[in-house]
């Protein structure tokens, strides 16, 4: 039976049998019991399926991850301990020392010192570009040793949307993956896979919780790339760690996630834990009733914000006069979530001032959960980059990201509305 992605929220992942709980129980156990000494060989030769150690794979978790991959129509998901680890393992599972990717610079600030930063010091590169250049501008970035292209479907906190289809003819013309951030989008407002992404993945924190009360990732796999295409030794040579294993060969469509599993994730241990994989599970199944509140909520209050004296500008994708706003009605018909940007009058001591005087939304180093928050960018997730990135990433001084809750969305506009009186 094919079901509507409202019903997968609920009914993919954990399917109960006879006598069994009918909610997914949390598999609160490092280990696992096995018959034989063979069964045991079997499970690290990867020809049985089955639980070797939680550190690769736990059953609580494995339901959550099978509940994802069908809501992105991905062929299989791996979840991993946060967003960060779910981005660095995408970009580690195919790019090696001496290797090289394309990303968006507009991406999490975050995220930009994890590839700019970090992945530099092991020998990987990035070059950062503008996403809504032209397809040549963007292919002058491309080297013979570029291995993938990164971008979000919805920049955090710039708000402008990514046209996939765009990215995805660049990576496929260069024989390479697109890897698409979906976190604020989440797979019920857009499924980056149906427009030619290969990866995706998203920090669970956010939406996906949406009660801020677990941090994980997630990576999908479309099982639609050819890794076979003299790029990606990694996925077409043996692997020495699994006799000889080639995931091309042995893994079929689901060589990238394999890999990423049995390799880096056995490896590097940045695996969810079980307790979170239930917590995040629960957030799951209401996922498609609040990205719809969220969505109303935001348009609403963006409306308001550009209506204000003391906005210079607002950044949502909704509104007619938005930059965004044609890319939204192609990629986002249902709407656009729940974080709204804006600068307001007098930069940076103007955005302090306003947000100190907020009651109900309050300042945390979050977004994209069931309760209204505001931040201040440059002064926090955005704070390490120098200003010419903070430029390349549109964040202005004065720039406010404000993620607009559940709540009352009257409740909340008079919020803003007593905060930016003088």
């Amino acid at each position: 039976m094919s079901w509507k992605i409202e019903t997968k929220c609920l009914q993919e992942g954990y399917k109960p049998e006879n006598g069994q709980p009918r909610v997914l129980p949390i598999y609160q156990s490092t280990t696992y019991k096995y018959d034989s000494t063979e069964h045991v060989a079997k499970l690290f030769d990867l020809s049985v399926p089955g639980h070797m150690y939680s550190r690769i794979s736990n059953p609580t978790v494995e339901c959550v991850e099978n509940k994802i991959a069908a809501l992105e129509g991905g062929i299989g998901a791996l979840c991993t301990s946060s967003g960060q680890a779910a981005s660095l393992v995408s970009i580690l599972n195919i790019c090696e020392a001496g290797d090289h990717f394309v990303c968006s610079s507009t991406i999490y600030g975050g995220t930009i010192n994890l590839f700019g930063a970090s992945l530099k010091k092991h020998g990987i590169s990035v070059t950062f570009v503008d996403q809504d250049s032209s397809e040549e501008e963007i292919q002058k970035a491309f080297q013979p040793n570029t291995k993938a292209l990164f971008g979000e479907s919805i920049a955090n906190p710039k708000i402008s949307v990514l046209d996939i289809e765009k990215f995805a003819r660049i990576a496929h013309k260069n024989n390479v993956p697109l890897i698409v951030d979906n976190t604020f989008a989440t797979p019920i407002l857009l499924r980056p896979i149906e427009y030619g992404a290969d990866i995706v993945v998203h920090s669970t924190s956010k939406y996906m919780d949406g009660h801020a009360v677990c941090i994980g990732g997630v990576i999908v796999d479309s099982g639609n790339f050819n890794w076979d295409n003299g790029k990606f030794p990694g996925l077409t040579e043996p692997d020495a760690t699994y006799h000889g294993m080639v995931y091309t060969r042995d893994c079929g469509k689901a060589a990238y996630i394999t890999k990423a599993r049995v390799q880096l994730i056995r490896d590097y241990g940045c695996y969810m834990s079980a307790n979170n994989a239930f917590l995040l599970n629960l957030g799951l199944e209401t996922l498609h009733l609040r990205i719809e509140r969220h969505c109303q909520n935001a348009e609403k209050v963006a409306e308001y914000l550009s209506t204000s004296d003391k906005v210079l500008s607002v950044s949502y994708p909704a509104l007619e006069n938005d930059a965004y706003h044609s890319l939204a009605k192609k990629y986002l018909p249902k709407g656009c979530s729940g974080v709204v940007s804006f600068r307001i009058k007098g930069g940076r001591e103007g955005a302090v001032k306003f947000m100190d005087k907020l009651k109900l939304a309050t300042i945390v180093v979050h977004v994209a959960d069931c309760r209204t928050a505001v931040l201040h960018p440059a002064s926090s997730t955005h704070r390490q980059l120098s200003d010419e990135q903070l430029v390349q990433a549109g964040i202005d001084p004065g720039l406010i990201r404000f993620s607009v809750g559940i709540e009352n969305v009257d409740d909340i506009i008079a919020d803003i509305k007593q905060a930016l009186e003088d």
